[in-house]
């Protein structure tokens, strides 16, 4: 029996999705399951998630699974290749346990397959600004490079986790009265009720405060004129400027792609705004685009290329 389709899944930390293409990736089925943050849930419950949803695909297109050539998931956690690997492992074990026997299972960086489908397999760059910042390049050669991805207590520059770090932290200056007035501070209160020091202490560091949760509001300070509001969103634009040049300096096309992604950035709102008015002023050679394709498409083009190197 020919073996003609492939298999790409997109794991997150709410849904995994999957679709099935055939080998000039044409979608022909997809489909949706639980999370697939298995250093959160457990290698055990992605697996079973994983295995349902290629059950559902075959069983809707009528086809077997050996007719699978290939199949690739790229999921939130699997960064390292040494977690990534545990997952492969520990899903090709369960499968095996239940009766399945794959051609082709590989697992890859959620950050990975949307570089993949926002180029079609090409050359560009995936700046990722949500809740942490990283942006990852593909060049002619197929060279994958990362520029920044250390995470909140060393990196994530321009990300919403440092947006919302620097906002409280003029808050807390402003109670000191050591800071500059800012209608942040009044935000903080009406939104949180948090209206003291004592109280900001106490959530952030007893009760766990989502630090990243406050961004919007130092977006919407910025929005409503506020100059301690916009001088963090400048400050962190910038730096997110250098992730791109340093990505164009190592790519070293003429013109480079660039995807935004993430919820910080992804969206319209002041702060997106701002940093694309700067690459376009400062980053001539940087070309903003939309994705082609979904995450889970590029983790499809993922698989067919490990196949052509077999």
């Amino acid at each position: 029996m020919d073996k003609k389709y492939l298999a790409g899944l997109d794991g997150g930390g709410t849904k995994t999705k999957c679709v099935i293409t055939d080998f000039n990736l044409n979608p022909l089925y997809t489909c949706q399951g639980g999370p697939s943050n298995f250093l959160l849930i457990g290698t055990q419950i992605v697996s079973e998630t994983i295995l349902s949803l290629i059950l559902d695909s075959i069983s809707y297109l009528k086809i077997s699974m050996d007719q699978i050539a290939s199949i690739l998931i790229g999921t939130t956690g699997a960064g390292r290749p040494s977690d990534a690997q545990k997952l492969r492992n520990d899903f090709l074990h369960y499968a095996k346990s239940n009766g399945y026997l794959f051609n082709s299972f590989n697992v890859d960086s959620d950050a990975r397959i949307a570089l993949e489908g926002a180029f079609s397999g090409g050359i560009g760059s995936l700046l990722i600004a949500g809740t942490g910042s990283v942006i990852f390049g593909k060049d002619k050669n197929n060279r994958i490079y990362r520029v920044g991805g250390f995470g909140k207590l060393i990196g994530d520059e321009g990300s919403g986790s440092t947006l919302g770090k620097h906002g409280l932290n003029q808050i807390a200056k402003e109670f000191d009265g050591r800071g500059e007035k800012t209608i942040l501070t009044e935000i903080l209160r009406r939104d949180f009720g948090i209206s003291d020091s004592a109280q900001l202490i106490t959530e952030v560091y007893r009760n766990n405060f989502d630090i990243a949760s406050f961004a919007p509001k130092v977006i919407e300070a910025a929005q409503n004129g506020d100059v301690v509001a916009k001088k963090i969103l400048d400050e962190e634009s910038d730096e997110l400027l250098l992730h791109v040049k340093s990505m164009y300096n190592m790519i070293g096309e003429e013109t480079l792609k660039l995807c935004l992604i993430g919820g910080t950035l992804a969206t319209e709102n002041f702060y997106s705004k701002m940093f694309i008015k700067k690459v376009e002023q400062y980053l001539s050679n940087i070309k903003i685009v939309s994705a082609e394709n979904p995450p889970e498409i590029g983790a499809a083009f993922m698989a067919k290329a490990i196949l052509q190197t077999i």
